[in-house]
């Protein structure tokens, strides 16, 4: 990866001035770009967030997983400076979000789970409007809105109205224009949902430039797969509380290690041999539609399948996953 690709944006942090927190602050944080401890949030009776610790270090891709209702909005809402916080210590780039919001918003590029652009307006409006809330000049503007353009493929549409874009090219253009103001911390809510394949692995591409390039991300997600691909580090929530953090691997390797054998059975069978399967290791799951069986050795496991009274219509192996480890840990039912 050439980390001098002219296609990635200048996202060193913009000059001029910035409030300065205290010494002792600066001393404990200067190595992080966000700090948590104890953080909560409350809605009346209602607990969202429930007393969570966190670091994220400068230059991180640091990820929050959960079903909905976990906390994670509440948490991203509170780092963005658009939520207050109910209690416990919050800083971010050094600075209070609660006493500081003004600041810390011109610090940050944010990417909401929807595009909220004006279909109406070409690409290049969209971007000048939207610089123009952090008082850049219009020559700032559009001198950013070309390296930007350039650094997510989308040059030739700039004179083109939002409506006409495709759902990939829309990400993409609600990715420049987070990063119009060189943000120090980038926020992505849900970047990929709703894309296909092709377009989520060119957004990826394009966070994983960034990431190269040192800039903070911050990105919650459904796709356990993106997760891998990006994220250092994640901490999984579930219920207002952090119940795991780590890297990937390191989460794969603790609640989920091995490898899984898949077996599908017509339909009722499962319900009859649940027992068989539960003796096939220490951790199996049978499920309506299928059975996972988590084992060290998936060859000697479906030998052992094979030469038992089993007969499952399709057998499955492969490595384990961050999905399974979430399933794990927040369970599989739906949360209202």
């Amino acid at each position: 990866m050439n980390l001098h690709d002219p296609r990635v944006p200048n996202v060193q942090p913009r000059t001029g001035t910035r409030r300065v927190p205290p010494t002792g602050i600066v001393a404990r944080v200067s190595a992080i770009a966000i700090h948590a401890h104890a953080l909560s949030k409350r809605f009346g009776d209602l607990i969202a967030v429930d007393a969570i610790s966190f670091d994220v270090k400068k230059g991180e891709s640091f990820g929050f997983l959960g079903p909905n209702g976990a906390g994670k909005t509440s948490t991203m809402r509170m780092i963005g400076a658009t939520s207050p916080i109910s209690g416990g210590e919050l800083i971010v780039l050094g600075l209070n979000p609660d006493t500081d919001g003004p600041t810390l918003r011109s610090q940050l590029g944010v990417v909401p789970q929807e595009n909220n652009l004006d279909e109406e307006l070409t690409v290049h409006d969209n971007l000048m409007m939207y610089g123009r809330y952090f008082d850049m000049s219009r020559a700032e503007i559009r001198e950013r809105i070309d390296e930007l353009l350039d650094f997510v493929q989308l040059t030739e549409k700039r004179d083109s109205k939002i409506q006409a874009l495709s759902g990939g090219m829309k990400r993409r253009v609600v990715i420049a224009r987070g990063l119009i103001n060189d943000p120090d911390l980038f926020i992505l809510d849900e970047p990929t949902t709703g894309l296909d394949p092709q377009a989520r692995h060119v957004l990826w591409d394009r966070l994983y430039r960034l990431k190269q390039r040192g800039v903070t991300l911050i990105i919650t997600t459904h796709y356990m797969d993106e997760a891998e691909q990006l994220c250092d580090r994640v901490v999984v929530m579930d219920k207002g509380r952090i119940v795991a953090e780590g890297s990937p691997r390191a989460l794969i390797d603790e609640y989920a290690p091995g490898e899984v054998v898949e077996l599908r059975f017509p339909i009722g069978v499962l319900e009859e041999i649940g027992g068989q399967i539960q003796d096939l290791a220490s951790r199996t799951e049978v499920l309506a539609d299928r059975a996972l069986v988590y084992t060290g050795d998936a060859e000697q496991t479906i030998n052992t399948i094979r030469e038992s009274s089993l007969e499952p219509e399709t057998v499955l192996a492969r490595r384990s996953t961050l999905e399974d480890v979430f399933l794990r840990l927040t369970g599989r039912s739906l949360v209202e």
